[in-house]
């Protein structure tokens, strides 16, 4: 990574990460938006969140949609049986960045550290814009493109 991203995430985490990471989305100003975590730490803790949500805007509008109860209708909306298959999927890509000579503690869960329903919807979104086939955070995405659509004045 270069200096430049690290202070760039240094500056929008509010503290030094404790993990290596890489940009693996910007926005249109070269700025992260979503970080990709080692799975384990360099301390040695299982870090079991893979995507990590960093720009600040997306957060924030994360932040607004989680307010309005967004975990809970993510849950209905997308059902169980396609989460559980996202936590899978997740574990499963994560647990093959583990070195096979690790012996320390590995990482649990799916998304955003969770076995089952929806613990956050900024990881399932990160894992979506990453490019990862996360039904929660595509629909998280509309969500977010109805809320940006509704802002914006009728021509």
């Amino acid at each position: 990574m270069s200096p430049a991203d690290r202070a760039a995430v240094t500056r929008l985490l509010g503290r030094d990460p404790l993990g290596d990471f890489r940009v693996v989305v910007r926005d249109s100003a070269g700025d992260p938006v979503v970080i990709h975590n080692a799975a384990v730490l360099r301390d040695g803790t299982p870090m079991p969140t893979r995507f990590w949500l960093i720009g600040f805007s997306e957060r924030r509008a994360v932040d607004r949609l989680e307010a309005a109860g967004g975990v809970r209708l993510a849950q209905q909306c997308v059902g169980a049986e396609a989460i559980g298959q996202a936590h899978h999927l997740y574990a499963a890509e994560r647990e093959k960045e583990i070195p096979d000579n690790w012996t320390g503690p590995f990482p649990t869960g799916g998304v955003g550290g969770t076995r089952r329903g929806v613990k956050c919807l900024h990881a399932h979104y990160a894992w979506y814009l990453a490019g990862g086939p996360d039904p929660v955070g595509s629909w998280v995405s509309r969500q977010l493109s109805e809320e940006l659509d509704a802002r914006v004045p009728a021509g």
